[in-house]
């Protein structure tokens, strides 16, 4: 429905001002009309009768005294069956049938329903007729691949409803009415599967929100123990490019102990984006031993499309995020990468010619980002389920520089960060997140004593490491020096871990904790070498057994012949056991 029209006056970039003649909203979807096409954009700011509108498309060709029609809807997207396996752009056209109709070279104004209007869904219903509702209360269900879609209340339907018909157990398309409700005035509202929402709005449909405390286990050593993420929780990974953001991204969503998985690809390269959508469906999902596609949503608007989508490609995400998380599922939302987006906002604050802030963003900027990562979240549902948004975004500081304002930004709002090094990067450990300069405020699956006192040996084997590159290794003492080969030894044989080895690449949490304690009984034990060669050689020995021991199937005869190759050898070169340490091992 068309409401207020305008024109043109004047066009700066993506971003055209419009006069306008009667009512007008923040956010209001607008259509700048060029030849037939209608382009698609949004408001973000009145003055007086003058509305500026960002263009989710390449302007050229607008022009003064074009046309504009307003919509009167704010930017929403449209929820419902059919969503998973998808892969949409920022304003959820579905990109593989956009390709279909318009060719590899997509076409301006061109805009597609996001959910299929043809398939039929096995419809389930769980309320009946003379049942009093409330939104986002479960009116029915249908099957979603290994999940089962709850067809709920829309969430704008303010206030309580009773039940006036609801369809039977059969098969029905999202256009089909499934329910009639009526209001406390007596109106009849037709209810189909899918709704729209708009994408600036939290889904704030809960009874309460809980502050997140149970650890998302993503079968990465490093994070699970030393800087775990909690599930409902937020985290970023900032790194300079080619760090292995992508990478540890899509290991994260392949093997983190969540239900769906949403990517975001905020303004990334072109190349990562491909690389992503070629891999996501051959990849193999462990909880199903189907494609991981099956249980996941990507939303793609890469670094050479209109840096309008940006914005939009993020909102699309969390607000597709929050509306799984009202069925009591567990939701991976992953940005990649925030500072794309950061751009965007930087380059339309620049032409609202608003007050800049640090290296021109906008003053807004840490607000912005703020409100972001707060839609994050673990919530009770009415029925009493709980279902969770966990919040993972990447940031590409230029030269990797963390003291930017994008990345400053974040880590005031974010409970971990994993911080990644260019060095530990070139020289091929992966995951490479720095493990003296990444934190984490959450609780991970091993006591915070024993894993401080690990930690330990890995600050102080760098404290070492900084001096020999001084004094050299003569002039380091051969205590001082066993501590550097420690935190060598729990850097190689822990930290890292092998991607392309199928047992090593994902390690659970209990064969996490067994290793752990193997570990930390070596870091806790006394040793005496005649020398330095003789010390360094004795725990090269050490760290190949190691390795072959995180290769080998848990609980196999190879693990536990490898253990005690890995026990003996300890126990034989062992003077005893460090006296501070015995409290932390008991």
């Amino acid at each position: 429905m068309i409401g207020t029209k305008g024109t043109v006056v004047a066009v700066n970039g993506n971003m055209v001002s419009v006069r306008f003649d009667g009512a007008v909203s923040m956010n209001e979807v607008g259509f700048v009309k060029l030849g037939d096409k209608k382009l698609k954009s949004e408001v973000i700011r009145i003055r007086g009768d003058i509305s500026q509108l960002q263009v989710f498309e390449v302007t050229k060709g607008i022009s003064v005294g074009d046309s504009v029609e307003y919509s009167g809807d704010m930017l929403a997207v449209e929820v419902g069956p059919g969503l998973l396996g998808q892969v949409y752009d920022g304003l959820q056209n579905p990109l593989p049938k956009l390709a279909a109709v318009a060719g590899n070279f997509l076409e301006r104004g061109v805009y597609l329903d996001p959910l299929s209007v043809d398939i039929s869904w096995a419809f389930t219903p769980v309320a009946k007729v003379g049942d009093t509702v409330e939104r986002a209360d479960t009116l029915g269900t249908v099957p979603e691949g290994a999940f089962t879609h709850r067809i709920m209340v829309p969430f704008n339907l303010y206030g309580t409803y009773t039940i006036a018909s609801i369809k039977g157990a059969g098969s029905y398309t999202i256009r089909d009415t499934i329910a009639e409700l009526k209001d406390e005035k007596g109106n009849t509202i037709p209810v189909t599967m899918s709704f729209r929402w708009p994408v600036k709005r939290p889904i704030d449909c809960f009874v309460e929100r809980y502050k997140p405390t149970e650890p998302m286990v993503t079968r990465v050593r490093l994070i699970d123990t030393f800087f775990p993420v909690a599930r409902g929780g937020t985290y970023c990974i900032p790194g300079p490019f080619g760090a292995g953001k992508t990478v540890l991204q899509q290991i994260t969503s392949r093997y983190a102990d969540i239900d769906i998985v949403i990517l975001a690809a905020c303004g990334e390269r072109a190349g990562e984006v491909v690389e992503t959508l070629k891999e996501f469906p051959e990849l193999t999902d462990p909880k199903t031993g189907k494609s991981l596609m099956e249980r996941t949503i990507i939303i793609c608007n890469t670094s050479s499309m209109p840096v309008a989508s940006r914005e939009a490609s993020v909102y699309t995400a969390v607000t597709l995020a929050e509306y799984y998380r009202q069925m009591g599922l567990n939701v991976l939302l992953l940005a990649d990468s925030t500072s794309r987006w950061a751009q965007a906002m930087r380059e339309m604050s620049g032409r609202l010619e608003e007050i800049p802030g640090e290296e021109a963003f906008p003053a807004y900027l840490e607000s912005t980002i703020a409100s972001f990562y707060e839609r994050a979240g673990t919530v009770r549902l009415r029925d009493g389920s709980i279902g969770s948004v966990t919040i993972g975004g990447t940031v590409s500081p230029a030269g990797g520089n963390f003291e930017e304002p994008v990345t400053q930004a974040t880590l005031k709002v974010v409970g971990a960060f994993h911080g990644l090094s260019r060095e530990r990067s070139d020289a091929r450990k992966f995951p490479a997140i720095h493990p003296l300069d990444s934190w984490s405020k959450y609780k991970g699956i091993i006591a915070a004593e024993k894993v401080g006192y690990a930690h330990g040996f890995m600050r102080r084997g760098s404290e070492v490491e900084q001096m020999m590159k001084v004094v050299g290794e003569e002039g380091t003492s051969i205590e001082d020096y066993v501590i550097y080969l420690k935190g060598d030894l729990i850097d190689s044989v822990y930290f890292q871990q092998n991607s392309f080895d199928a047992v090593d690449a994902a390690v659970s949490p209990d064969r996490q904790k067994h290793i752990f304690a193997i570990l930390l009984h070596i870091l806790a034990s006394q040793f005496t070498f005649p020398d330095k060669n003789e010390a360094r050689s004795w725990f090269n020995r050490l760290r190949q057994k190691f390795l072959d021991f995180n290769g080998s199937e848990w609980q196999s005869e190879r693990f536990v012949s490898l253990q005690k190759e890995i026990e003996s050898t300890v126990s034989a070169q062992s003077t005893g056991l460090d006296k501070a340490a015995e409290k932390v091992l008991a």
